[in-house]
């Protein structure tokens, strides 16, 4: 069975599934660490006053360390006002001291306005920062080539860090530093149904509804009712011979095994974690709600559109009864031809009046996004390869917000592929068989993956900060997106590989994602969960429009991190130097400086990190021009006279053209 990437003419994917209540649940990761209270560690300047007058020798004792502190801190809290204690120290210049009646970010803010100290932030806690237990989680070789099964080998390499082989990783652990998710979070998974007794999905289901009206596409029999199990959906050349599909628009190129579809988007958000078996989602703590929408040849737009608006508690006629858990976010991996028409628009007006977001998979034909994802104000996810380009197959266009991990095979066949996006799924071929993952042969991948990674952050968004509207979620997925590449990934079967453009009629292979054609940049859940919480990266230059020769401040001062926490550490990359600027200096605190050679332009990126160790980004291209030239200042009389500088230059100027010319050998 394959999730090959769908023509867009045909509905793609959703999610349903149900359970009356949700039985089982995840055990919640311990909760984050507190920094000890009235603890800072303080690090002062070089040359500072205090370590001038209290200065630690190599050979002293502990005891005597200890007394020096303990005057360092007496010394301090006279110049502040309050009174301090010593703790332990870090290096020469930096130690810990506490005040009693005071919170430790407030102190501080108070520490840190003394002359002599250069930093001072909350002395910070942290818990084992472990990868979740799911045997599929990490990247362990498990492929067997001879029986052309398992893997992949990168296991669920699309939610782990980011690193240089894998960029396009969104980073959940960071995410799970903060939540995990709360259980009156709901998302609304709007698919093909689920397979509620899939081992990673018992429990994870509330009460969902089938909202496929029509009995042939249905193929359970009868029409909507309240269980979104997914029967299967395939069609078979005894469905074309029928003619029972006809009406549908389905043909013979219609004709393939189940997709279980729903099950792997819901997986992808809500997959049982940390508990030793199969797989982990994106938001293990949160509530899904399955609504079945698409069946054999896809689904309709009315299903479609009233379970938009049941899902957010909004009441259908004939459907009975209402929903009693309300959703926030909507996963849609589904997708038609045309732009959004005014019934699709006015139903998605009316969900995020609700105050929920629609998260809407791009589509999988390489050209312009297509209807619901083209709406007005949904969440519309392209598709990037594991490198952080986009993949062949994702649509693109002004209309997408984010992009995501979508899956990619590297390899030609028949090797195994290497970067799929693996989800729970069914064995069975017509009707359910066996609960197994897709894998290295078993292949899935495509937007319909990507959307649902976007919709479990969003969820965490919510749990974490439950007054974002759907705005401010929007705002901080685009905020704390990651830039995308625009150079060094190798080149692709079809030649070096290039800017993303204006989506024609012609189909897209892979390209550099640019803003108008991808999106903000690449989903990043740990920095979207900070940008939730109230934390910001903000990069000051000056002076703000910088001359050649000239040296260029960098500051860091505007940047907050998410309320309660504090930012701990601090670090300037030179992304590109423009051929102007060859090094940073003071790269690993909060202000750094560097001179541009030349004019022209250069980037800077700073990544500010918290107590909790969630990073924070944020980059910035600043423009140099050459220094201005003296001024001609103009005579009484109309003429000009040349100022005795610029008389001074031109001398110069002279004496070197005056010297012969060495000529080449």
């Amino acid at each position: 069975m394959k999730y090959s990437p769908l023509p867009v003419a045909a509905l793609l994917m959703a999610l349903a599934g149900g359970n009356a209540a949700l039985a089982e649940r995840t055990p919640p990761r311990a909760a984050p660490l507190q920094p000890s209270s009235g603890e800072v560690i303080v690090g002062f300047k070089a040359g500072a006053t205090v370590t001038r007058m209290h200065a630690l020798a190599v050979k002293l004792d502990a005891a005597q360390i200890g007394h020096l502190l303990a005057q360092r801190a007496a010394t301090l809290g006279a110049r502040v006002g309050r009174a301090l204690e010593a703790g332990a120290a870090v290096s020469e210049r930096v130690q810990v001291v506490r005040a009693r009646g005071i919170d430790a970010a407030t102190l501080a803010a108070q520490l840190a306005a003394d002359p002599d100290v250069e930093f001072a932030v909350p002395n910070g806690r942290k818990r084992l920062a472990a990868a979740p237990n799911d045997p599929l989680y990490p990247a362990t070789p498990r492929v067997n080539l001879a029986q052309k099964t398992g893997g992949p080998d990168a296991g669920q390499w699309y939610l782990r860090a980011p690193n240089a082989t894998e960029v396009a990783g969104i980073d959940i652990e960071s995410a799970w530093l903060q939540t995990t998710g709360s259980a009156d979070m709901v998302v609304a998974v709007l698919d093909t149904g689920v397979r509620k007794d899939h081992p990673d999905l018992v429990g994870r289901f509330l009460q969902g509804y089938d909202f496929i009206s029509d009995a042939v596409i249905a193929n359970d029999s009868d029409g909507r009712d309240n269980d979104p199990s997914d029967p299967g959906d395939w069609v078979n050349q005894t469905d074309i011979n029928s003619g029972s599909l006809a009406a549908f628009g389905c043909t013979a190129a219609d004709i393939s095994d189940s997709s279980w579809h729903g099950t792997g988007t819901a997986s992808l958000i809500g997959a049982a974690t940390d508990n030793r078996v199969g797989m982990a989602g994106a938001a293990p703590g949160v509530s899904v709600l399955p609504l079945r929408v698409l069946g054999k040849c896809g689904g309709s737009d009315v299903d479609i559109q009233a379970a938009m608006l049941w899902a957010v508690g909004i009441h259908v006629p004939g459907v009975v009864p209402d929903n009693r858990n309300p959703a926030k976010v909507l996963n849609m991996s589904l997708g038609g031809i045309g732009p959004c028409n005014a019934a699709y628009q006015n139903v998605v007006n009316q969900v995020t009046a609700q105050g929920a977001v629609i998260v809407v998979s791009a589509g999988n034909d390489g050209l312009a996004v297509t209807t619901p994802a083209n709406c007005q104000g949904v969440i519309a996810v392209a598709g990037v390869r594991h490198v952080g380009t986009k993949v062949g197959y994702s649509d693109l266009g002004p209309e997408i917000a984010i992009a995501a991990p979508a899956g990619n095979c590297v390899n030609d066949a028949p090797g195994p592929c290497l970067y799929p996006i693996l989800v729970a799924s069914n064995a069975g071929t017509q009707g359910p068989g066996a609960s197994i993952y897709t894998d290295s042969f078993n292949l899935s991948f495509g937007t319909s993956f990507s959307a649902p990674l976007v919709a479990g952050t969003a969820a965490l968004m919510y749990s974490a900060q439950p007054a974002l509207t759907p705005g401010g979620v929007i705002a901080a997925l685009k905020g704390s997106a990651r830039p995308f590449p625009s150079s060094g990934v190798a080149d692709g079967p079809s030649g070096p590989i290039v800017a993303c453009r204006a989506p024609t009629a012609t189909a897209q292979d892979q390209c550099y994602c640019t803003a108008s054609t991808c999106g903000a940049g690449m989903l990043d859940a740990g920095a979207a969960l900070s940008v939730a919480l109230g934390a910001r990266v903000a990069i000051g230059v000056a002076p703000a429009a910088p001359l050649a020769n000239q040296t260029v401040t960098l500051g860091a001062g505007n940047s907050t991190a998410a309320s309660g926490r504090s930012i701990t550490g601090y670090q300037w990359v030179l992304v590109d130097g423009g051929g102007i600027v060859s090094a940073i200096a003071g790269a690993n605190t909060a202000t750094a400086t560097l001179l541009p050679a030349a004019a022209g332009s250069f980037t800077v990126r700073l990544v500010a990190t918290d107590n909790l160790g969630v990073r924070l980004a944020a980059q910035q291209t600043v423009t140099v021009t050459a220094a201005l030239q003296p001024p001609v200042a103009s005579g009484g009389s109309g003429g000009g006279a040349l100022s005795w500088p610029w008389l001074l230059a031109l001398l110069l100027a002279a004496l070197v053209l005056a010297k012969p010319l060495s000529r080449g050998r």
